[in-house]
């Protein structure tokens, strides 16, 4: 059993695509038109090349309210791993990302979290140096 495809939901995917990819720096793998919407998927170039995360449109009512909750609450809706999360933290600052929080220590861990413009919260992290 693997992980090749995770999904966020966005409210709307033209924003979701062009924030995850010239802010995140993300790549589009697919970008396909299925019904009033679109199966549009992205990479990691420092990842695996077959692990997608599709920008989900958030068109489900349930979804909806759970994505407005965990945004309301704080709670990211998932996370990605960075090598340097200082370093990390200035460039997404600079290119307009707003934090809702900055670095900061959780145990072994250095997290921060920002808004991704299309109704989530993601957190990076940075994990112990080996």
């Amino acid at each position: 059993m693997k992980i090749k495809l995770n999904s966020v939901m966005v409210d709307n995917q033209d924003k979701a695509l062009k924030f995850y990819t010239e802010v995140l720096k993300f790549q589009k793998s697919k970008d396909i038109p299925v019904g009033e919407f679109r199966w549009i998927t992205v990479i990691s170039p420092e990842g695996h090349p077959d692990v997608e995360l599709a920008l989900e449109p958030n068109a489900n009512p349930a979804a909806k309210t759970f994505q407005e909750e965990l945004f309301r609450q704080g709670i990211p809706l998932t996370a990605f791993e960075v090598d340097d999360i200082e370093t990390e933290y200035k460039r997404l600052t600079r290119l307009g990302v707003a934090f809702r929080t900055p670095p900061t220590a959780a145990g072994p861990i250095t997290i921060a979290v920002f808004a991704d413009t299309c109704g989530n919260l993601i957190q990076i992290y940075q994990p112990p140096k080996k």
